[in-house]
């Protein structure tokens, strides 16, 4: 089979591959927390055909992909009124936790709700974590209700706010305001291995380099929180459409190729004749 066959076929399958990653990018342009996705390639393996003084000639045998990675830069934050809601403006990321299964993982969405057992969730119902009382001993799933109120106070959970730094601060009925808890952000040194798990979630957290342990919004380099707001996708669609023209471009021209190399092939099978 001729050379050029292998490598345009190659060539149609990366920029597919290129295109579906658009796609998926396109397609989240309007998701909360959303991180856009960039396609690198790379050349095979070539085919050393003989040398000659200068030096041994080699013919490319095609491309591959080299890696798929999110990137991690800032999304517009927007103001939307909703107490519960958090942004973080900056580095660093929400830690939440699945009750059922106990896994965690890290998210920029922080479309965050108080469920109908106090704590702070996800829209999927994981469970944010951070400081879970005004001591700040112990990290945990944040519980958002009258129990830690001081002096024993059973007065009803009234309504909360948050701050910059993540504290959460409790109204009771009877006026009563106190600290009850903090939400604490988690940080990376190679967020590229953190892996997509649906649900604007992310999986792989040991393997991405996280700090030793969850810090406050605005310490360790962090970002602070952006309250009664949301971050949005960080998609160009600008950006991702002039990429899309290109990578059209280059798989109608390896489709060329194609074409050109059976024609080759076919008046090659006419010479028998």
């Amino acid at each position: 089979m001729l050379p050029s066959l292998d490598a345009a076929t190659s060539g149609l399958d990366q920029f597919q591959q290129e295109i579906n990653v658009i796609a998926n990018n396109i397609a989240n342009v309007d998701t909360v927390g959303f991180k856009s996705a960039n396609i690198n390639f790379e050349d095979t393996m070539s085919m050393t055909l003989g040398s000659n003084a200068a030096g041994s000639m080699q013919v490319g045998t095609g491309v591959t992909t080299a890696s798929i990675a999110n990137q991690f830069t800032q999304g517009t934050i927007s103001s939307n009124g909703v107490p519960t809601n958090l942004a973080v403006d900056g580095n660093g990321f929400f830690l939440v936790k699945d009750p059922t299964s106990g896994n965690l993982y890290a998210t920029r969405d922080g479309d965050f709700k108080v469920d109908s057992n106090g704590y702070l969730v996800t829209s999927t119902g994981e469970r944010v974590q951070g400081y879970t009382d005004s001591t700040d001993a112990t990290v945990g799933d944040i519980q958002i209700t009258n129990a830690g109120a001081p002096n024993g106070d059973t007065s009803t959970f009234e309504s909360c706010t948050f701050d910059s730094s993540g504290n959460v601060n409790i109204l009771l009925a009877d006026g009563t305001q106190y600290k009850g808890g903090q939400v604490l952000l988690q940080n990376f040194s190679d967020p590229g291995q953190l892996m997509n798990a649906g649900n604007n979630l992310f999986t792989g957290l040991s393997l991405a380099g996280p700090l030793p342990a969850p810090v406050a919004p605005g310490s360790n380099g962090l970002g602070t929180l952006a309250t009664s707001s949301l971050e949005m996708s960080n998609v160009d669609l600008s950006d991702q459409l002039s990429s899309l023209i290109v990578a059209q471009r280059a798989y109608e021209a390896n489709a060329k190729v194609v074409t050109t190399s059976d024609e080759i092939l076919q008046d090659v099978t006419n010479l028998k004749r």
